[in-house]
């Protein structure tokens, strides 16, 4: 079980874009594509088969796992998930700092 997932709200613990937060688009192994987050400008050619035009485009690229945490809601700052069972069965994430169970 994944402890950040696709639609997480995570904040940016180090690098350059620290501070930021967005939500999380894909899920690469141990990178992610997280919404506004290391956006770069990339040259595009243009292919007149797809209808695209040249020129620049902005592109989110990924960042590594461990420099982003899930955002806590009640405190405003980035936490710690983790997996713990319930008493039917289910594996839920929790986030650590007040033991709230992330969406299942």
């Amino acid at each position: 079980m994944r402890k950040i997932r696709q639609g997480d709200e995570v904040i940016v613990v180090t690098g350059k874009d620290k501070g930021k937060r967005g939500s999380v688009l894909r899920v690469l192994d141990e990178k992610l594509v997280v919404e506004g987050v290391n956006r770069v400008r990339k040259a595009v050619k243009p292919n007149p088969m797809r209808g695209t035009t040249g020129g620049f485009q902005d592109k989110d690229m990924p960042i590594h796992i461990s420099n982003v945490a899930v955002f806590n809601p009640a405190t405003g700052k980035g936490d710690r998930v983790g997996i713990k069972t319930l008493e039917d069965g289910r594996k839920v994430r929790f986030l650590k700092s007040n033991g709230e169970v992330l969406n299942a």
